[in-house]
């Protein structure tokens, strides 16, 4: 296979995990407009009872939370990892994330599988020997590669916050909030931002909003709040405002043509 080659099928991926997003709103709505709640005993794809209404205080189902397989070097990261755990159990949401057990990662998910809550982990199978250890927690889900990944993260999730973390988690951040510009969802996008450390990242989107890169809209697709309790309140509240006025349909494989000149080797 050519190096062209290899970009061009990195790039019908990229294409198909936004469409599976797509047809997942279009049929199940946005989270800031509905996230039903299900009867007492009901069971969804993910295997988790759910609940019901009696034990459920929030709109969401489940959130996604993207943050390091490390744990950082502030305490502080730990702890916060720790207390969003707490939070969802506390408000009756199940967990989805990158299916690891160390780092941030596994603090969190540890808090919401202890607490009663279902976890799901969803991890390319290449990364499973360094980001396990022991039993995993929770569901796991084993896909082919990064972008199935955060594609199926995103299709069960009801709304999205980041922790602290490096590039994957910055890399997964920015593609769901482009997503949320773009259209191709309307569910809520939140920062922890532990000790202000995603304080660099706003500075720079509002020195892109400044010089006419991003819309003030767009620019309130991003939440954040220093603390857990905070942030998920806020999320709970979030209406969505932000209407590129794009229509995604969903994306056929055979319907991908190869640009002219590309062949596979």
């Amino acid at each position: 296979m050519t190096p062209v080659t290899a970009v061009a099928i990195a790039s019908e991926a990229c294409v198909l995990s936004a469409s599976a997003v797509a047809s997942s709103s279009s049929t199940a709505g946005t989270a800031a407009a509905r996230a039903e709640v299900p009867a007492a005993g009901s069971t969804d794809e993910t295997g988790s009872g759910g609940g019901g209404a009696a034990e459920r205080r929030s709109r969401f189902r489940r959130i996604c939370v993207y943050c390091g397989s490390a744990k950082g070097k502030k305490a502080s990261y730990q702890d916060a990892a720790i207390d969003l755990g707490n939070q969802l159990v506390e408000r009756g949401i199940d967990l989805v994330y990158g299916g690891g057990s160390i780092g941030l990662m596994g603090l969190v998910s540890h808090a919401v599988h202890a607490g009663g809550r279902h976890v799901m982990g969803i991890i390319p199978k290449s990364l499973m020997p360094i980001e396990v250890t022991g039993e995993p927690v929770g569901e796991v889900r084993a896909v082919s590669g990064m972008h199935e990944r955060k594609a199926e993260m995103a299709r069960f999730a009801d709304a999205f916050v980041a922790l602290p973390g490096g590039y994957g988690t910055l890399e997964e951040l920015l593609e769901i909030i482009t997503w949320a510009q773009l259209g191709i969802h309307k569910k809520p996008v939140g920062l922890l931002n532990v000790d202000g450390f995603y304080d660099p990242l706003l500075s720079f989107i509002d020195l892109a909003v400044r010089e006419g890169f991003v819309s003030e809209a767009a620019r309130r697709i991003i939440i954040s709040a220093p603390t857990a309790k905070e942030l998920v309140m806020k999320l709970e509240d979030y209406v969505p405002e932000y209407d590129v006025g794009l229509v995604w349909e969903e994306q056929k494989p055979n319907s991908l043509v190869p640009a002219a000149g590309i062949t596979s080797s």
